[in-house]
């Protein structure tokens, strides 16, 4: 196992009717802006369980964050801070509110003259205002996580700061009854490839690591497809909110070598042709774990065994059934698994590569030997 730090603190209120505790969570005197996105946390129940619990709070409202969070409306809520004097932010919602929140957190506190240079130029945070948030669409794991994706036309870029992880995250299963079939399998697969994206790579010996990640990879693909067949069954919604929780925390990726090559595509799918982020991993995980099966092998016949269980072939046969295994459930999550699933073409490739270029994605990896012509090499394995 690597040498490592772990440390996370957020805190977590799990269970229905725990929206309740932000009153307690936020401090009197502070005045909360509270972030959304489409408008959905006021059809659900869940905008009146915000406003109930922050009735003895100064807040006002912000919404229309997308859900790939974009500069420019991130913008305009960091101006309303900046004009009312707004000393904390509150992002009801699912990932991309909360990323989009910790960017607007971040920005509120920059002193450059351009806040997209965080992003861009990788300029630290070192000043951030405080953030919390209630969770509507489990997926990210943004809620307990240093981490946020934002866009800018079709530049999705990633950013992480230790001062942007919120204080308090509420997770109520219950929240996520409202959500459509495709976010619902969206969710759990972000989740999933979450976990996939630090355990697929190569042994160090990181056996507590593995276990946790083998029981998210269960859990999720057990949990995943009930959710589906039953959106009211409140156990498996509650397992899935943990899982994805947890998938993207810091605990698992601690101490191990971390892929992220599927993700770094999948941004560049998502930023020129605007498919589903969940939708863009499905697609690209399964052809790049075949064209870096050797590099993988020894997870890869891990993952085999111990979460497929599929033990009795040849360590080819062995990794060619878990990779068909793993695009089967994402099938059976209603998800697509190949470029021409989204009507993607082989011409439509080079934009994707002139991105990937543009954006400095040149070695990806846990070996970092993921070059342009390897990633088109996997792109053409995903048609």
């Amino acid at each position: 196992m690597n040498s490592f730090m772990f440390q996370n603190t957020t805190a977590i209120y799990f269970g229905e009717g725990q929206i309740a505790k932000i009153a307690e969570s936020i401090p009197q005197n502070s005045k909360i802006l509270l972030l959304y996105g489409g408008g959905s946390i006021k059809h659900n129940g869940v905008y009146e369980q915000a406003k109930e619990a922050l009735v003895d709070h100064d807040w006002d409202e912000f919404g229309g964050i997308e859900p790939n969070p974009q500069y420019d409306t991130l913008m305009q809520a960091v101006e309303k801070i900046k004009k009312e004097n707004f000393n904390f932010v509150l992002a009801v919602g699912g990932g991309s509110v909360i990323d989009g929140a910790k960017f607007v957190v971040a920005a509120a506190k920059y002193d450059g003259n351009d806040a997209w240079d965080i992003l861009k130029k990788g300029i630290p945070v070192t000043d951030a205002m405080p953030l919390g948030c209630v969770l509507t669409l489990p997926a990210t794991g943004s809620e307990t996580n240093i981490g946020a994706v934002i866009s800018k036309g079709n530049d999705k870029l990633v950013f992480t700061s230790p001062l942007v992880r919120p204080l308090f995250a509420v997770l109520d299963p219950k929240t996520t009854l409202s959500l459509s079939s495709r976010q619902i399998s969206n969710g759990v697969i972000d989740a999933f490839i979450h976990v996939m994206e630090q355990y697929i790579t190569y042994p160090v010996n990181a056996k507590v690591q593995d276990r946790f990640a083998e029981g998210l990879l269960l859990t999720l693909m057990e949990e995943g497809p009930k959710a589906l067949e039953n959106p009211k069954d409140m156990d498996a919604r509650a397992n899935i909110m943990f899982a994805a929780t947890l998938a993207l925390n810091g605990l698992i990726g601690s101490g191990v070598p971390q892929d992220w090559t599927t993700h770094m595509i999948g941004h560049e799918l998502t930023g020129n042709f605007g498919i589903d982020h969940a939708r863009t991993l499905s697609i690209i995980l399964p052809a790049v774990l075949k064209k870096q099966r050797k590099q993988k092998e020894e997870k890869l016949l891990q993952y085999s065994e111990r979460v497929l269980g599929i033990t009795s072939a040849s360590n080819d046969e062995l990794i060619d059934q878990a990779i068909d295994r793993t695009v089967a459930f994402f099938k059976s999550m209603q998800a697509p698994t190949s470029l021409r699933d989204v009507d993607l073409k082989e011409k439509d490739i080079d934009t994707i590569i002139k991105s990937l270029e543009k954006h400095s994605r040149l070695k990806l990896g846990e070996h970092s030997d993921i070059d342009l012509s390897r990633s088109r090499e996997i792109l053409l394995l995903a048609l």
